[in-house]
């Protein structure tokens, strides 16, 4: 019996590695080095389907749209308005003037999770005048249905935590009150493009066209160092000469040799690609 126990747990335990192997091949997540996390996440959808984790990873296999229900178990969707404003003012004060004199200037929200990012983008170009806001196109993708959802219907309770740094002359001027929360002002919506994309996916990524401007903040660190490369890479390429390329204020790719030149401005730093 003692013998059953200790195959059985190891089976357990290999079949669970197994599943953050396919994870991390699929989408760059890693949790090889957390798999107790990963268990956590998942313990309540095994528990619903009545599976172990070798009937689970089977089952993946033969059902593409279960990566649906796990991507929502497994990514962090948190987000507020006007997160990291100090990047948000360096977008009006120096990197927007840039292309004053451009027809359509394309902007990516890569990881836009609830779409708090790629509004607050929207409304701070609006707020700037430094390019006028019917120039700018935004393209807000992520892998998670479920919060692409939401951030397409733009509307938000009234007492969300996204609201949190968000002035109230802001709530004012582009959110309609709707319900018990707050609607996005249409003019506003009308600049963001949502789309579903895996950044690892290479014909997710090919079907971004080349932008100005790419937003992707703190979602490198849940990558290891060669996924981390990867994306790097997949921006680089999609970015036009002279293109911007904002991470968190957590996440760095200085020394790793990416071809990015770092700016290093009063109160934040983030890359520019070489060629204007």
């Amino acid at each position: 019996m003692y013998i059953k126990f200790i195959n059985e747990t190891q089976d357990h335990d290999v079949c669970l590695e197994d599943l953050g192997q396919m994870i991390y091949d699929y989408c760059g997540l890693n949790y090889l080095d957390n798999l107790s996390l990963l268990a956590s996440k998942m313990a309540k959808r095994l528990s619903v389907l009545d599976m172990s984790y070798r009937e689970y990873t089977e089952f993946l296999k033969r059902n593409p749209q279960e990566w649906n229900h796990l991507i929502e178990l497994i990514t962090n969707n948190e987000t507020y308005f006007f997160r990291e404003e100090n990047q948000l003012h360096e977008l009006s004060r120096a990197v927007l003037p840039q292309f004053r004199n451009q027809e359509c200037i394309r902007i990516w929200s890569a990881a836009c999770s609830t779409g708090e990012e790629p509004y607050s983008l929207a409304m701070t170009i609006a707020e700037s005048g430094a390019v006028p806001l019917k120039s700018v196109h935004i393209i807000a993708t992520d892998i998670n249905h479920k919060v692409l959802q939401i951030a397409r219907r733009g509307w938000y309770h009234k007492n969300s935590l996204c609201f949190r740094r968000t002035p109230q002359e802001m709530l004012d001027k582009y959110f309609i009150p709707q319900d018990e929360g707050f609607q996005i002002s249409s003019f506003i919506k009308d600049r963001i493009e949502f789309r579903h994309s895996n950044l690892l996916n290479n014909e997710d990524m090919a079907a971004i066209e080349n932008v100005d401007i790419i937003f992707c903040r703190n979602v490198l660190i849940y990558f290891d160092a060669a996924t981390t490369r990867r994306v790097i890479a997949k921006f680089y390429n999609r970015l036009n000469a002279g293109g911007f390329l904002f991470l968190g204020h957590a996440e760095t790719i200085t020394g790793m040799n990416t071809h990015f030149e770092t700016i290093n401005a009063r109160a934040t730093f983030y890359y520019r690609k070489g060629g204007r």
